[in-house]
């Protein structure tokens, strides 16, 4: 079975700067990294010009995959346009090809599952022209807690076809996110990019899982990491598979490098 490509999200890594990133994806053997706008001290939120990162990237070797993320896309308004245009703009200048895109996920999000609907399809559409415009894809991805809007990737498949807009739209695969969701089915040939953390902690139960609790996948994982991948790259997926760990205790172990490796290799080897 062939091995597709890896990479890293920022947020595996948060307290490096771009170059220390990646010197860290070089050093791995990676293909490709992420950027995130959500990170204090660091890119997007530094200043960095979209320029600088290009020329950096480039330098480098490593294919910057996506910016993550354009949050509560599903609430469209002339703010987010803005925000998605910001971004979109952003990512054109530093040659990212992709825009994540997460959807609303919180207990006081009121609205009843038909305007929940209606309200996807509206933001869709309007994400649709800013893409086009940017030359970019929208990677949806559907967060699988229980509060969120967009649980599951079937729904997001649905509303992306029922608008005829899948030509602008790939999923994103999370493997947290679909083990906790309960959703069974995948979509390996709508998939843009894929996601892979690991919950090793016993005594909690899938409802409670959060991100503080993913780290690195390991032999330990509960997610069942390694028959996701097995499965979309069975189904005919062969792009990038992006390491991205929320865990405090990876982000400050002495040996992060050294565990990242060990965790590469753990999936590389059980993949195969």
């Amino acid at each position: 079975m062939p091995s597709p490509p890896f990479a890293l999200n920022h947020i595996t890594a948060p307290y490096e700067d771009f170059h220390s990133l990646l010197e860290l994806a070089v050093t791995l053997g990676l293909s490709g990294v992420e950027l995130r706008n959500d990170l204090d001290g660091v890119l997007i939120a530094d200043g960095t010009a979209a320029a600088e990162v290009r020329e950096q990237a480039a330098e480098a070797g490593i294919a910057i995959l996506s910016v993550n993320a354009l949050q509560r896309f599903d609430l469209w308004n002339r703010g987010r346009e803005a925000e998605a245009v910001a971004l979109a703009t952003y990512a054109r200048e530093a040659g990212i090809d992709a825009l994540v895109l997460c959807p609303t996920n919180s207990r006081d999000d009121a609205r009843e599952p038909g305007e929940r609907r209606q309200d996807l399809r509206r933001a869709l559409t309007g994400l649709a022209t800013v893409l086009a415009d940017h030359g970019l894809l929208g990677l949806v991805e559907p967060l699988g807690f229980v509060e969120c809007a967009l649980r599951r990737k079937r729904d997001a498949i649905d509303a992306i076809d029922e608008a005829g807009l899948a030509g602008h739209f790939a999923l994103l695969h999370d493997s947290f996110h679909h083990s906790i969701s309960g959703e069974q089915e995948l979509f390996p040939g709508r998939t843009g990019l894929v996601h892979v953390s690991g919950v090793e902690e016993p005594g909690i139960g899938v409802d409670a899982m959060r991100d503080p609790h993913r780290v690195l996948v390991g032999p330990g994982d509960r997610l069942d990491n390694v028959g996701q991948l097995r499965a979309l790259i069975a189904g005919g997926y062969s792009g990038a598979i992006s390491i991205e760990a929320f865990s405090s205790a990876v982000h400050d172990a002495e040996d992060a490098p050294a565990a990242l490796e060990r965790s590469l290799a753990y999936l590389f080897a059980s993949i195969r």
